[in-house]
């Protein structure tokens, strides 16, 4: 298929004549990633909700052969000369799951997708687009083969890529660990749904969102994101009115050699009503000519504190404000996260060399669960390595292996893992039933990655 089309056809069908013939032009594009392997999941267990707390067992080893599939899309986009030195461009992606077992849903524009204006003071946009934050991985994420890595897995991803416990917010107004507390629907815990681990993620894809980034100027480039508070929701005592920032710089010299970027997330009202996450994250890379060297290093900060909540009466429905939620998280006390990796990649004729190895640390910070004790042991390690052949610019094929080794209250997969050993879900036991080890879930794959 042609990299460039012009889809008057397509145009057309879009909308009126004369706006199709505006139109400059429309590119179809696309990625393929596809995977054949076999994954290993270790021996699992309920996670602690204290240390020392007794575990269960809920599952022995388990391992598979599985075809999966890791952010495979497509989409279209185009351009236009509005005058002025002015262009307007629109662009529309969505999933391509490429397998009936996936859990992915395909939805148009679930992916970025956006309409702008762009010109010599930079590019301004709105819809839904990945964050600054997330666009630094792009600068150090040299070392995987095929999409086992740790930019799925370990690097901005707390949630931990599933329904974990959330450690921040365990319990809801009641003494379940795990369980989330919903007045009329509404999560007062976590503001936006979607979150788990410790409230959600630093790595996002941002919707009902603003974007600007500016023009290159000597190698570097700002970037800024702001997503609305379009889910500002009031619940008896409590206001829950999300939104979020986050803006990154970063640098490209020598020669396209090197490339540093930093970020700043700020993320209100997503843990804690009243209170605002924050997180900051330096990441870059050198090449060598012989070996190129990638680096990340990510801190996140997760509020907690007493909130307040309201209880509605099933007779008649009134709302009576409480006089307080339990203090679940120790009264106006920080969770602290911390993430790092390095990535490699060794040029060998038309392929490379790749490998990377992350760590998150344990989270910091006391988590008021059964009076007063602490969860421990929710960190996890991540390596892999492999060869890519590279055919052309557009079909890659490579062989590799991956593993994430779990402390006992973690659960850390990548995106696209097939289900673990319950067979109902991806997401990783929490550890084997041991206070000293953790679960394990490994896989050595081939992979083909083909872009259109």
């Amino acid at each position: 298929m042609q990299k460039k089309l012009l889809t008057m056809a397509v145009a057309g069908a879009l909308a009126a004549p004369c706006i199709a013939l505006a139109q400059s032009s429309v590119e179809v594009y696309g990625t393929i990633n596809m995977a054949f392997g076999k994954f290993k999941y270790g021996d699992g267990a309920t996670a602690r909700t204290a240390d020392g707390a007794a575990r269960t067992t809920v599952g022995a080893d388990a391992s598979k052969w599985d075809v999966s599939q890791g952010a495979s899309n497509y989409g279209f986009r185009g351009r236009e000369n509005v005058g002025g030195g002015l262009t307007a461009w629109f662009q529309i992606e969505q999933n391509a799951p490429m397998e009936r077992s996936s859990n992915q849903a395909i939805k148009p524009a679930s992916r970025n997708s956006a309409v702008g204006i762009q010109g010599a003071f930079g590019n301004v946009f709105l819809g839904q687009w990945t964050t600054p934050w997330a666009d630094l991985d792009a600068l150090w994420g040299i070392g995987t083969v095929g999409y086992w890595g740790p930019v799925t897995s370990i690097i901005g991803r707390r949630e931990t890529t599933g329904t974990a416990p959330n450690f921040n917010c365990v319990g809801g107004e009641g003494t379940t660990p795990g369980a989330t507390t919903f007045v009329n629907n509404v999560s007062i815990c976590d503001a936006l749904p979607g979150g788990g681990g410790v409230g959600h993620a630093f790595w996002r894809r941002a919707s009902q969102s603003v974007s600007y980034q500016s023009p290159v100027f000597s190698g570097v480039q700002i970037k800024g994101l702001y997503q609305t508070d379009e889910g500002k929701a009031t619940v008896g005592a409590t206001t829950a009115d999300p939104s979020l920032w986050s803006t990154s710089v970063q640098w490209a010299g020598m020669g396209g050699r090197a490339r540093v970027g930093a970020a700043y997330d700020k993320h209100k009202d997503f843990t804690t009503p009243g209170k605002s996450d924050t997180g900051w994250s330096v990441k870059g890379g050198w090449n060598f000519g012989v070996v190129d060297v990638g680096l990340a290093m990510e801190r996140m900060t997760y509020k907690c504190g007493t909130i307040p909540f309201a209880t509605t009466s099933a007779a008649t429905g009134a709302i009576t404000p409480a006089g307080g939620r339990p203090a679940l998280c120790q009264a106006d006390g920080d969770i602290k996260a911390k993430q790092y990796a390095i990535a490699l990649a060794v040029p060998v004729g038309q392929g490379s060399i790749r490998a990377s190895y992350s760590k998150a640390s344990d989270l910091q910070g006391v988590v008021g669960v059964n009076n007063g004790a602490h969860i421990s042991d929710t960190g996890a390690k991540e390596f892999n390595f492999g060869y890519e052949h590279r055919f052309s610019k557009r079909t890659n094929v490579g062989v590799g292996y991956a593993k994430i080794d779990n402390r006992p209250n973690a659960q850390f997969t990548w995106t696209g893992a097939p289900p673990n050993q319950g067979g109902g879900t991806a997401n990783t036991a929490a550890g084997a039933n041991t206070p000293l080890f953790g679960s394990q879930v490994s896989t050595y794959f081939a992979s083909i990655t083909h872009r259109f």
